[in-house]
């Protein structure tokens, strides 16, 4: 689990603008502006007037101090929007043997240079089986029923990462795809067909050439951060 220390505080969200800036306003009535480290929509995981928590950097040299880090849901849940701490989050249940699919391996490097595109892997395996490469996405974007999907938004970047772990699995390089579900409110994972037909292309193209598919399931509280439970994925077809 990822302690958080001193706990997220909780303010109330005014609005998200900008993509990387939001307003919001704590107990005492204070307003200011966080930094939101998001680059897709958040769809479905803004409630104006609603509770959110942020992280305080304690540096007040930093043109936003604060964080944005969870955010409530219309459904009610809560959404880590912090995209920069999903590989941390899959490195350590990793680490601590939590996955079953990916134990056995001796070290995990990240951000490692790879591929044709010139791309950084989030987390290399190694052992004496030989490397994993795996490549992690946050998701957040819950479409009702327990239903969640990657992306929220149009993603060439997700694409690119996808043709480069295809070719590595066609080469015989064990690769995953972790989708690291920061939602409290998601239990199973699909594509995002009508958002981004061409990510959901490369999706069925990489597992077909041996890209496996994995997703865990995130508990959120102020105080830590944890992915607890394996979640089911499709690609939805028929």
């Amino acid at each position: 689990m990822m302690k958080i220390s001193p706990p997220l505080q909780e303010v109330t969200l005014l609005r998200r603008y900008k993509r990387f800036l939001a307003d919001v306003r704590d107990a005492d009535g204070n307003e200011f502006t966080v930094h939101c480290p998001n680059t897709g929509s958040m769809k479905n995981c803004v409630v104006e007037g609603g509770p959110c928590w942020i992280s305080d950097s304690g540096n007040p040299k930093r043109k936003y101090r604060h964080t944005l880090e969870v955010t409530s849901t219309p459904g009610g849940f809560r959404a880590g929007v912090n995209t920069g701490r999903a590989n941390a989050l899959v490195q350590e249940v990793i680490e601590r043997g939590l996955v079953p699919e990916l134990a056995g391996y001796d070290s995990i490097r990240r951000e490692v240079p790879y591929g044709e595109e010139r791309s950084r892997i989030d987390l290399l395996l190694e052992g004496s089986a030989g490397p994993c490469y795996v490549e992690v996405k946050n998701v957040t974007l819950e479409t009702g029923s327990g239903e969640g999907q990657f992306p929220d938004a149009v993603s060439a970047r997700g694409a690119k990462h996808l043709r480069e772990l295809q070719r590595l699995a066609e080469s015989g390089v064990r690769t995953v795809l972790f989708y690291c579900v920061q939602h409290t409110g998601i239990e199973r994972v699909l594509p995002a067909r009508e958002i981004d037909p061409d990510y959901t292309a490369a999706l069925e193209e990489a597992v077909a050439a041996g890209v496996e598919v994995l997703a865990y399931g995130a508990r959120i509280e102020p105080d830590e951060i944890a992915l607890e439970r394996a979640i089911p994925f499709s690609l939805g077809q028929g």
